[in-house]
């Protein structure tokens, strides 16, 4: 049998998994551009959770009680667990976290573009958990289901803890609107701020989508983008008017005829700026990331001679 008609049932194969569900391991055959799907999809996953620790991180010693200082503490440690998880998840496909940390680094990769806007009050730390997790959450409960083994089986932890943070981020916008009229203001500023960038966090719209088609033929997307930002725009909705806030979004309508809101358009020359690395937040969080990164390398090559002692003793050993 020729190379040519090798490769042809191979890929027969791999599909024949897809389609009945089964999931693609590590060590299966698998097309480079699905690997290479992957790698994007995964790392850029991975880098959007260690870089939104950066927001929160900045009020841990502004948080207005123990209480709240301990739960967000605990969050942001809950979002570094999630990027090792989902940069082993990564290096499975053959990529090092080297690699993935250096094509962030140097901005090739991209993370979600939600983090490069500012967190400016007390408030924007429960409009990020209510939000930007609540977003997340929409997004990753279909990634449970993905096609790839290790990614999907790391989302279903990811998603646990992400609901956590989401009620979370409500219960601070729960307390803020129910307290002073300027602690009610603040909430509404901050809904004002990030609900828009959230709808962001899908993606553009599928007919715009680079990669969005051939994810869903491969199953590592299950849902497009657009039907996924209409659940996040209908479920917010109720939420909103339970907070006893103004939606940001003045054209929001019920359609009965299509059992969801209707919606106005995002500023999607706003996105695409944000995407090219012209946010307000954008130097400042990869600064930041690279200053960290390089006061970290002694841990890092302390770790490479402990295994490399340890490995030694063991020959020794033998």
């Amino acid at each position: 049998m020729s190379s040519e008609k090798n490769i042809s049932l191979q890929e027969q194969q791999f599909m024949d998994k897809i389609k009945a569900e089964e999931k693609i391991e590590p060590k299966d055959w698998m097309p480079e551009k699905y690997r290479k799907n992957l790698i994007r999809q995964i790392s850029q996953h991975a880098h959007s959770e260690v870089i939104g620790m950066q927001p929160e991180g900045n009020f841990l010693t502004r948080a207005p009680s123990l209480r709240r200082k301990a739960i967000l503490l605990s969050k942001i440690q809950d979002e570094a667990g999630h990027g090792l998880y989902l940069y082993s998840a990564a290096e499975t496909l053959g990529i090092t976290r080297e690699e993935m940390i250096e094509a962030l680094q140097s901005g090739q990769a991209k993370y979600a573009s939600i983090f490069n806007y500012p967190a400016l009050t007390w408030a924007d730390m429960g409009a990020i958990g209510w939000l930007v997790d609540g977003a997340a959450i929409v997004n990753q409960v279909s990634l449970q289901r993905t096609s790839y083994g290790p990614y999907s089986r790391g989302m279903i932890r990811i998603c646990k803890e992400e609901s956590f943070h989401q009620r979370q981020g409500y219960d601070i916008m729960l307390t803020l609107v129910n307290g002073s009229a300027e602690q009610k203001a603040m909430a509404q500023d901050s809904l004002n701020r990030f609900y828009w960038p959230a709808l962001m966090m899908f993606g553009p719209h599928d007919s715009e989508s680079a990669h969005s088609a051939k994810s869903m033929e491969w199953k590592i997307k299950r849902e497009t983008n657009d039907d996924l930002r209409q659940k996040f725009i209908d479920q917010t909705a109720s939420q909103i008017e339970f907070l006893g806030l103004e939606h940001p979004d003045k054209d929001l309508k019920w359609n009965e005829e299509r059992g969801h809101y209707d919606s106005g358009e995002i500023d999607w020359e706003e996105f695409h700026s944000v995407i090219a690395g012209n946010g307000h937040c954008n130097r400042q969080r990869l600064e930041h990331h690279i200053k960290a990164h390089e006061e970290g390398a002694w841990v890092r090559e302390a770790l490479a001679a402990y295994n490399a002692k340890k490995q030694a003793n063991k020959a020794k050993a033998a």
